[in-house]
């Protein structure tokens, strides 16, 4: 998959907002209007653009309780304790990582109370053997 810097500026744009016309993501690029649907159309293909989503508002996180839950898990018990994790939507991200905890998971509640209840649940789960919790107080850089 080829991606040039042209296509790295298209996809910054796109970071910045999804939902950008074609005509000003062409303007802004330098680009005809042909050219830069092209791009997006091999970018889709090629799987460098998966997909478009909502990038939620800071005032609306804001309201939102968020943490990393850092998991240990046992062994092999990574493919069901993932799918556990996908079952619950108040897990937004769940990452892999080295070190002495197996994944990482960002998850959001609206209270300190269901918060909780939501890490009790975690660590609940098939598999899981121990957690730790951040609550994220605020985010100092988003991209």
């Amino acid at each position: 998959m080829q991606v040039t810097g042209k296509d790295r500026e298209l996809l910054a744009l796109l970071g910045e907002n999804a939902r950008m016309p074609v005509a000003t993501l062409a303007k802004k690029l330098s680009l005809s209007r042909t050219t830069v649907q092209a791009r997006l159309e091999r970018l889709e293909r090629e799987g460098v653009i998966a997909g478009y989503g909502v990038r939620l508002s800071e005032a609306y996180l804001s309201g939102l309780i968020r943490a990393h839950v850092l998991i240990t898990i046992a062994p092999k018990a990574l493919s069901a304790v993932t799918a556990s994790l996908d079952a619950i939507h108040a897990v937004t991200t769940l990452h892999s990582v080295s070190g002495s905890f197996d994944l990482i998971a960002i998850v959001a509640a609206p209270s300190i109370s269901e918060l909780d209840q939501l890490i009790d649940e975690i660590g609940k789960i098939d598999g899981v053997e121990r957690t730790l919790s951040s609550i994220i107080l605020s985010t100092r850089i988003a991209r």
